[in-house]
Parts: C-alpha cells; sequence; structure tokens
C-alpha cells in the first residue's frame, strides 16, 4: 500500500530539556501552519528528542497525540543539536524542509517569507536565517557576551575564508529537497558548530546559498554554554573543512560525485 502523499513542506525541531517551552510552541506551529495553509501549503512537523531529564518526551508525545502532521522522533541518547537535526532531516519528506529552534526565536511569520523567496529565486538552494542581515529586526537581543562570541566566531571563520556569510549560527534555515539530502547525508558534527559543516558542504555540493534577514526575539534560556561550547565549537570549525574535503574526496573516489 502505498503511504501518504509527501507534504510540500517539512520542519524539523530539535528538543532536550525542552519541557517548559516546547507545548507552547507546539500549540504556536499548530494554529499558525493550520491557519496558512493558502501560503505554506500542505506540511509536517517532526520534534527530534534527545535523552531529557525533564520530561520533554512525554510532554512532546501529549501535545501532539491527536495531531497528524506532527511527529516525535525519540532519538534515545543525547548526542547533540548537530546529531538531532541530522536524524530529522534525514526522515522529512516536504519540498522544502526547515530547521529552527524549538523556542522559535524566528517568529513563524517568517516561514512564507522564505518560501516566497524559494518560488522567486529558483536557482537558490538554501538559505540562511541572518540575524547581521542589515534588513534584519531584532527585537530581543542576546546578552553582550553572546553577542560578542558569535560575532568573533564567524569574523574567525570569514579570516580563514571557510565561510562568507555573517552569521552561521541563527537556528533558522530552509533547505529544498534535493539539498537537503545531499548535505544531510555527508554530514557528520553532532554539536553546534554542525551548521558550519552543513554550509561548508553546501558550497562544496555547488548549492546556491542566500543570507535572509529575519525578526528575532532571543530566548533567555539558550542551551549553548558560552565558553564550553564556544571553545568546542571553535575547534571544531578550525577542522571542518579539512573534514569536508576528505569527505568530497572519499565521495569523488566511490563514484558519487
Amino acid at each position: 500500500m502505498p503511504g501518504p502523499p509527501a507534504p510540500q513542506l517539512s520542519i524539523v525541531i530539535p528538543a532536550f530539556n525542552e519541557a517548559r517551552r516546547l507545548p507552547q510552541s507546539i500549540a504556536a506551529l499548530r494554529q499558525f501552519l493550520g491557519a496558512s495553509s493558502s501560503s505554506t501549503g500542505s506540511f509536517e512537523v517532526l520534534i527530534v528528542v534527545e535523552h531529557s531529564a525533564d520530561g520533554t518526551l512525554e510532554l512532546a508525545s501529549q501535545a501532539t497525540a491527536e495531531q497528524a502532521n506532527f511527529h516525535v522522533i525519540d532519538n534515545r541518547v543525547h548526542r547533540g543539536k548537530g546529531y538531532a537535526i541530522r536524524s530529522g532531516i534525514q526522515q522529512a519528506r516536504g519540498d522544502i524542509i526547515f530547521y529552527m529552534d524549538a523556542d522559535l526565536s524566528v517568529p513563524l511569520e517568517e516561514i512564507p517569507i522564505f518560501l516566497t523567496h524559494f518560488q522567486a529565486n529558483p536557482a537558490d538552494d538554501v538559505l540562511l536565517g541572518s540575524r547581521q542581515h542589515a534588513l534584519s529586526r531584532i527585537e530581543r537581543r542576546q546578552g553582550l557576551l553572546r553577542q560578542t562570541m558569535g560575532k568573533t566566531f564567524n569574523r574567525i571563520l570569514r579570516t580563514l575564508s571557510l565561510i562568507p556569510f555573517r552569521d552561521t549560527q541563527c537556528g533558522f534555515k530552509a533547505f529544498r529537497r534535493t539539498a537537503a539530502q545531499e548535505i544531510f547525508a555527508l554530514q557528520t558534527i553532532d554539536g553546534f558548530a554542525f551548521d558550519v559543516e552543513v554550509i561548508l558542504l553546501a558550497q562544496a555540493l555547488g548549492y546556491r546559498i542566500a543570507e535572509l534577514p529575519v525578526r528575532w526575539l532571543n530566548s533567555p534560556e539558550s542551551k549553548v554554554h558560552i565558553l564550553g561550547d564556544s571553545s568546542r565549537m571553535l575547534l571544531d570549525a578550525l577542522t571542518i573543512r579539512t573534514r569536508v574535503q576528505s569527505t568530497m574526496r572519499k565521495r569523488e573516489t566511490t563514484g558519487n560525485g
């Protein structure tokens, strides 16, 4: 028996210890997507729950129990945001696939704007939400230290000629299905630096990337630990280019290029 038709839109949301925020976000997604079907089309939401100590899995399952378009994926382990998003995207079926943070720091009203951009720009394959874009509306800012660390991280990436974009870490990105499938089949980093690997892989595979402005309301309950995670992200970033180059060479050698 054939399965249900693939949706036009997939949204992947990683969740780790999100019992306080996730039910409200699920309710907002249900209301927004239900009321916006004329602009977003058919949809699915995949909530990827890493092993949590606060009942996130149970709350997510309860909140989506009667929602046919919502699916909870139990990853059973806690490996990191990169692993959670990779798990979700590999199961997503939409023509356009988003990933976004559970706190919805980028409001859902940005989704139709990104979809319209895809329609108007058929050559673009990957869209990056950017808080550093001149047209972005930052309505609730991060703390000064977190802002400084983020800008420094991206400045280092540009100095090393890794990535030309000014905001790699915004948790709001969208992909055409073909690009998402190919990129995340090769993506390996489990931690917060996975965004850098995703962008480098997209570049190496020849996909066209665009940065779009977003509206941003920072959540004070960020899961990023400024010093520890920033240090690990930088160390990962310094090795990512080599990893990506090695991955692409292996891919070419095995005849997949």
